[in-house]
């Protein structure tokens, strides 16, 4: 009883700290950037960090068994995942909004484990079933849910990447239309003239205006590009880990390395599309490599989703326990 009320508390608390986190996130973002409330989310997020830290910890002591046995377990994971992957954008730069995608992800996971599931998927399993009693349990669960927390986070960036990217290039496109519509205008008269020459001399001042602009969304773009690649190989290698331990419990579990379940196949899709993406994006002889490979990660942000949760909703395959409470009969 006393864990089951600590595990209450500290989802709640969590849960609460994540959804103060995004409005400040919002707020500093669309309002005014406030150096003193920026400090308190990122405080925030470390201490959303420990109370989901604290909640797999008792729920690891109370179950006798690392929490990933039913799908309420991995979703928590997952959010967990998400505040890694927050701290390593933080780290890496601390001046950053790229840290407002993950607290969106990590509140949008927990939110669902704790409101969209039955009450009692809640409840930690008794007994696992024979396929899960396995020391490969943590090693290759674990993997697959961080690199499904990397890879939705690097393409989430990649997304934004393409919408800013269209972006500027529709309003490039606008700029230079009026510019060549204002330039092809014939003045015959000395005022018309003059008129002329102070709507061409506003364009440019406009232009010389919105070239800082542009500097800093060109350096917003880069760094958008940088940082999803960078998390996208992260996650690609979880997930090549995670598939090459999942392959040996398999062995060890069913007799075979590889029995093409559906949510096999589905990893190996998915780890397919995030090879294409490293190809694309390090490859020399394409261009526009950045725009190309962020293409691709869109593609992979939803293949996730089927992989992860589409496959579980349905239950098939040797996989279908992940959407259940596993106590065995």
């Amino acid at each position: 009883m006393i864990f089951v009320t600590l595990e209450h508390i500290l989802t709640h608390i969590s849960f609460s700290i994540i959804l103060i986190v995004i409005m400040i996130y919002l707020m500093n973002f669309l309002v005014y950037e406030i150096e003193g409330l920026r400090n308190s989310s990122e405080k925030g997020m470390i201490a959303t960090f420990l109370s989901i830290t604290g909640f797999l910890v008792i729920r690891w002591i109370s179950s006798g068994h690392f929490p990933l046995s039913n799908l309420y377990e991995s979703l928590i994971f997952l959010s967990w995942s998400f505040s890694i992957i927050h701290m390593i954008l933080y780290l890496g730069n601390p001046k950053n909004y790229l840290s407002a995608i993950t607290a969106p992800s990590a509140i949008f996971t927990q939110g669902f484990a704790t409101s969209g599931l039955s009450t009692e998927m809640h409840q930690p399993a008794a007994i696992l079933v024979p396929a899960l009693q396995s020391q490969w349990l943590m090693m290759h669960v674990s993997m697959m849910l961080l690199s499904y927390a990397a890879l939705l986070c690097g393409s989430l960036l990649s997304v934004a990447f393409i919408v800013i990217t269209f972006q500027k290039k529709i309003n490039c496109f606008l700029k230079n239309k009026n510019f060549l519509s204002l330039k092809k205008k014939r003045k015959s008269f000395f005022f018309g003239e003059m008129e002329y020459l102070s709507e061409k001399g506003s364009v440019f001042q406009n232009t010389y205006s919105l070239s800082f602009q542009n500097f800093y969304k060109y350096q917003f773009i880069q760094h958008l590009d940088y940082w999803s690649y960078r998390v996208i190989n992260l996650g690609f290698t979880f997930l090549t880990i995670g598939i090459l331990s999942g392959a040996v419990w398999a062995n060890e579990a069913w007799g075979s390395y590889w029995n093409w379940d559906p949510k096999e196949t589905w990893a190996f899709i998915t780890w397919t599309i995030f090879a294409i993406y490293l190809h694309t994006r390090t490859n020399p002889k394409l261009k526009d490599k950045g725009t190309n490979s962020a293409f691709v990660a869109s593609i992979g942000f939803l293949l996730i989703w089927i992989c992860y949760f589409g496959i579980n909703l349905l239950g098939i395959g040797f996989h279908s326990y992940g959407s259940f409470q596993l106590i065995s009969n």
